[in-house]
Parts: C-alpha cells; structure tokens; sequence
C-alpha cells in the first residue's frame, strides 16, 4: 500500500512539473519555473530511491553468474546506448536538413526521409546486436 502511495506522489510531481510548463514564459518566472523542474525531478527520484531500495532491502540479494556473464551484460548495455547516442547525433544533423529541402521543395520528402531513416537504423542495429549478446548469454 505504502509503495502505491509514493507511486501516486510520484506522478502527481509529474502531472505538476507538466503544469508549470503551461504557463506563459516570461523573463520573471523562468528562474522558478527551472527551480520548480528541478523540485519535481528531486522528488520523482527520492521517491523511486525509497521504493527500490524498499524492495533491496526486503529479500536477501544473491547473485549468481559469472564474470563473463556480467561483461556480457554490460556490453549489451554498452551497444545499446552507443548506438542510440550515434543515432541521435545522426537525426539530430539529417533531420534540420530534411526540413529544410522539404520546405524548398516539396518533391524531395522522399529523399529526405530515406536519410534521416538511415540515421534511425543505427539504434535499430545496436539494439539487435544487443539482443544477440543477451541471448547468447
């Protein structure tokens, strides 16, 4: 019971960080409203802190595996998130671009698109070598 109460706390600092951002944006309240987000996100996490290590805590950690198993693990980490930070840095410079031609003429939204796709592929790729480490593990 005690777990959904923070739970719902949580998403209350959620729903109220959402609201702050509805109002208008003025040189005034900018100060508050990054100090107002930085309030809701402290909270959200010493809430989720409170709810894992409630669960830590409760049962008796045993870990079993091997080294070669946690690298594993860790490189399938690894992939996943290289991949997705290249593929981000790939759609953030194609996709400004592809914009742009679109707006100039709009015949080349085909062409543009392919572009930015290839871009997305990478994290495709990444998580499917990811899923290959996990399961070979």
């Amino acid at each position: 019971m005690l777990e959904m109460l923070f739970a719902l706390g949580g998403m209350a600092l959620v729903f109220a960080s959402i609201a702050i951002m509805k109002k208008g944006v003025t040189k005034a309240n900018v100060r508050n409203r990054v100090l107002g987000h930085v309030a809701m996100f402290m909270g959200v996490f010493a809430i989720t802190l409170v709810v894992g290590a409630n669960h830590v805590f409760a049962e008796e950690a045993s870990i079993t595996g091997t080294l070669a198993q946690g690298l594993g693990f860790i490189g399938a980490a690894l992939v996943t998130g290289c991949s997705c930070i290249g593929a981000g840095i790939a759609v953030a410079a194609a996709a400004p671009a592809a914009i742009g031609a679109i707006s100039e003429n709009s015949d080349n939204f085909g062409k543009a698109m392919i572009f930015v796709a290839l871009g997305e592929g990478v994290a495709i790729y990444g998580l499917l070598i990811s899923i290959l480490l996990i399961n070979s593990l």
